[in-house]
């Protein structure tokens, strides 16, 4: 589970001669000819209209990256970054929701269902020119599993306590076997971005791993196989990025991406910030917006000024209940028909019209409906708004108008502070008390962790498409991704391991449905709302494709 943070110092003396203006016409093709670095064979072809190389695109960004390492980071700042230096086996195309090719052109699966091949692209390279091969995969999965190297990846990889058999076959062709049968392999495995093993073995060796790549390592030595590779980073004013010349990808004429030959995140000091170097003309893309903004966004972009692009998002607003261990009369939130009350008691239209400006949908599960087609969280039925049925159930847990109920407290930070009224006034209307206390984001997970907080805000976004991700949250025995609410239900664990090993889709999601009838009546969090995601771009910037993750995807956006 990631609860997603949101994105003016000056811009480097060294590059400001690029950032003239944004969005200008692209210069010359660069010095040096595609021809100079071999393609792989076969490349990857992208599905998309050809453009012209050249340019820069300018980006503003709330926050500096903590590391460019893809295994050790756990925060959003540094992913926004380190996604377009790595690459990995497979990718995902999110018009279709198919997994495809990526590093890897081809994959098989043997009859049992555990038993993965992978051949790699002939003369792929990193970024500093050498050699990218099976031993560089197999080395990534090295480090994963390795118990003395810190990682979020670890504990999702683990399969009925054991660990994926990753080996090489040959310098292209990679073997994973898994202990059981693990349905959403595809997406979870060939997702990992891939490590160098020329650069990092020797930092495996002398156990600085978790050092590796920091945002002290100097930009040339920052090896990977992504769409750009690290120019130039200064904290707390801009990254600087180039396009990689050994990346593995062409368009329809053949001619390698991507585009442009910088990208250039400049750190403001908040999402305002943002916006107004947007509106402006400073930057070229503004991928998250508030909605208290959008009108005005909404308005430009009516009169032709800038590209409106307004996406579905595998994201769930939620209240959640911190069922820490104990008794009743401590914690009323361990009564299940206190939880049921609360989850009777939102208004949800009204509050997405309140707080959202009536950008989002409804929630009637925690699983956003923007996931894989094949599961259909509306099938299972949440909360209606029902004041009188709150009620009820509060009577009947003993609790008749609020009596005897304790003060409840809900955490949050500044930037939440207006949700967290409303959810308080919304309480009030079925007796309950809420105080609000604001803090900062890092003492709140710490709250969190040593169960100090009655509710909390969370906001559930998935890695990938497959209900799984959202149902791993309430699995007892996870580590990572974080229960945090303590929901434990044994009937629960068991489908979800009986999930995980079916790979008939049919009767997976079938399974997904009873999962999902047991979290609303058990009701360890209030769903709230479905988020979507408005995304604007200048008139001459083309090629920002939907993303349900709300990642940018740099490799085929041009210049008109």
């Amino acid at each position: 589970m990631k609860i997603p943070f949101a994105k003016s110092a000056p811009l480097l003396i060294a590059i400001a001669a690029l950032l003239t203006g944004c969005g200008k016409n692209p210069p010359a093709a660069p010095a040096k000819a595609a021809a100079d670095f071999p393609l792989p064979e076969p490349p990857l072809v992208a599905d998309c209209a050809p453009g012209i190389p050249g340019g820069r695109l300018v980006i503003a960004t709330f926050g500096d990256p903590k590391t460019f390492n893809p295994i050790t980071a756990n925060e959003q700042s540094s992913e926004e970054i380190y996604r377009h230096l790595f690459a990995s086996l497979l990718g995902f195309d999110w018009t279709t929701q198919q997994v495809t090719p990526g590093l890897a052109e081809s994959w098989t699966n043997t009859s049992d269902g555990k038993t993965w091949t992978f051949k790699l692209r002939k003369n792929l390279h990193w970024s500093d020119g050498e050699p990218l091969t099976a031993d560089d995969v197999v080395f990534t999965w090295d480090v994963i599993y390795n118990p003395e190297i810190d990682n979020v990846m670890r504990d999702a990889f683990i399969i009925g306590g054991k660990k994926i058999a990753v080996t090489k076959l040959d310098d292209l062709t990679i073997q994973a076997v898994t202990p059981d049968i693990y349905a959403p392999f595809l997406e979870n495995f060939g997702g990992v971005p891939i490590l160098p093993k020329h650069i990092l073995a020797k930092t495996v060796a002398d156990k600085t791993f978790t050092s590796a790549y920091g945002v002290n390592w100097q930009p040339a030595e920052i090896v990977g196989s992504g769409p750009f590779r690290l120019k130039e980073y200064k904290p707390a004013q801009s990254i600087l990025l180039e396009r990689n010349p050994y990346f593995f990808e062409v368009d329809s004429n053949g001619l390698r991406m991507p585009y442009f030959d910088n990208i250039i995140y400049t750190v403001v000091p908040d999402m305002n910030a943002m916006s107004l170097r947007f509106l402006s003309g400073e930057s070229d893309v503004d991928d998250f917006i508030f909605p208290y903004e959008y009108d005005r966004f909404k308005t430009g972009a009516a009169k032709g000024k800038f590209n409106l692009l307004k996406t579905p998002y595998l994201n769930t607003e939620y209240l959640g209940f911190l069922m820490k261990a104990g008794n009743e009369k401590e914690n009323p939130l361990l009564n299940k028909k206190v939880r049921q009350a609360i989850n009777y008691g939102f208004d949800r239209r009204e509050m997405i019209q309140y707080l959202r400006k009536g950008v989002g949908r409804p929630a009637e599960s925690g699983f956003t409906p923007y996931g894989l087609p094949s599961f259909d969280s509306e099938k299972v039925k949440g909360y209606t708004y029902d004041v009188v049925k709150a009620k009820q159930l509060l009577k009947e847990a003993g609790y008749a108008n609020g009596n005897g109920l304790p003060e409840m407290k809900l955490y949050t930070n500044e930037t939440y502070k207006e949700f967290a009224l409303y959810v308080s006034k919304q309480l009030e209307q079925i007796g309950l008390k809420v105080k609000v206390e604001i803090s900062q984001p890092a003492i709140l997970r710490e709250w969190m962790s040593q169960s100090k907080v009655n509710l909390f805000r969370g906001s559930w976004l998935a890695d990938y498409p497959d209900a799984e991700n959202y149902f791993a949250v309430f699995y007892s025995k996870n580590g990572s991704p974080p229960n945090y609410t303590r929901f434990s239900n044994t009937g629960f664990d068991r489908l979800y391991e009986k999930a995980l090993a079916e790979n008939d889709d049919v009767k997976r999601f079938e399974l997904y449905h009873e999962m999902d009838r047991i979290i609303i009546d058990e009701a360890p969090i209030v769903p709230l709302y479905y988020d979507e995601v408005l995304r604007f771009s200048q008139k001459n910037i083309d090629g920002l494709a939907p993303n349900a993750l709300n990642l940018l995807d740099l490799r085929r956006v041009k210049i008109n």
